[in-house]
């Protein structure tokens, strides 16, 4: 019988294991982490069985792929809402980019949703989303921005629900998605104003899109 090099089978799985890191950043991305491992393993060329061998499941794969599916983008948008100095201003901003991201980044459904409990990755990350919510949530009342009986899981709820609406029923019309965003605004800042201008809404009085990662 011939007998296989090992240096060759090492090669051999590590680029197997990086075309299903490849393929499992592309599928989770646009499709979300609930998107089948077969499609993963079929973008890579592999075998499902492959997926497995490599990574342990699902839950190993998205441990080993979550920073580039959406961790960072999420972890940024937390830390740049804790910049803007104003407490109003850091709530709006924060549910605008938020709500953008999940948009554009149906992994970032899946964590919020907690999808894969398996993932200690995903559920570190929903961690630190919820300490987020709880100190801007405080900030809230504390400054009357947000009312007295606003709670912390009012903003886990909002970012809930609109993460099932687009897991079910898909991406709404943009323009629509935005408008919503600002009705959304509106309702729960005690002190927005009908007509006020927001330049940290998702459209600018050009009526041009303004990604929030533009702002500093």
């Amino acid at each position: 019988m011939e007998s296989l090099d090992p240096g060759a089978l090492r090669a051999d799985a590590r680029r197997n294991r990086d075309r299903i890191r490849a393929a499992a950043v592309e599928v989770f991305r646009d499709r979300g982490l609930s998107a089948p491992l077969e499609d993963i393993a079929a973008a890579a060329h592999v075998s499902k069985a492959t997926v497995f061998n490599r990574f342990g499941g699902r839950a190993g794969l998205i441990d080993a792929v979550i920073d580039e599916v959406g961790a960072q983008e999420l972890l940024d948008v937390i830390e740049r809402a804790r910049a803007v100095d104003d407490t109003e201003e850091r709530i709006r901003w924060y549910v605008v980019a938020l709500r953008d991201l999940q948009y554009r980044l149906s992994a970032v459904n899946g964590v919020i949703l907690r999808q894969v409990p398996g993932s200690r990755e995903l559920m570190e990350l929903c961690s630190q989303g919820e300490r987020f919510h709880d100190e801007l949530a405080a900030q809230g009342v504390a400054s009357g921005v947000l009312a007295e009986t606003f709670e912390p899981e009012d903003f886990h709820a909002l970012a809930i629900e609109t993460a099932l609406v687009l897991e079910q029923r898909g991406r709404p019309p943009r323009p629509g998605y935005d408008r919503r965003t600002t009705f959304l605004l509106d309702g729960i800042a005690r002190s927005a104003r009908p007509g006020r201008p927001d330049r940290h809404a998702s459209r600018d009085g050009s009526g041009e899109r303004t990604d929030p990662g533009d702002e500093a």
